[in-house]
């Protein structure tokens, strides 16, 4: 029987949606960040991003909170501690996945 090779992970399919991933990893460098500071650094429409921040929020990566200042809506997400082990654990997959195929 031939050698197929090490096996191939599995890639965390919330965080392999190119949008997802760019958010993680924007949130992965800041302590918190608005919504249409996510938008202006992504160029996603609002209801993209807002269904995207959603999905990461359902599977615990990110939280938020909303709130006013000066009487305007202000809504901020921060990376859990989830979000980032989930990230680091796609990030070396993914580099075993790609060592794999040099």
């Amino acid at each position: 029987m031939p050698d197929n090779g090490p096996e191939l992970p599995e890639l965390n399919p919330v965080i392999h949606g190119k949008l997802r991933l760019a958010l993680l990893s924007l949130l992965s460098g800041v302590d918190e960040a608005e919504f249409t500071w996510l938008r202006s650094k992504t160029g996603a429409t609002d209801g993209n991003l807002g269904a995207q921040l959603m999905k990461l929020e359902e599977a615990g990566y990110v939280t938020v909170e909303k709130k006013f200042v000066l009487r305007k809506p202000q809504t901020l997400y921060r990376m859990t501690e989830a979000g980032r082990a989930a990230l680091a654990e796609y990030v070396a997959a993914l580099r075993q996945l790609l060592g794999a195929a040099i």
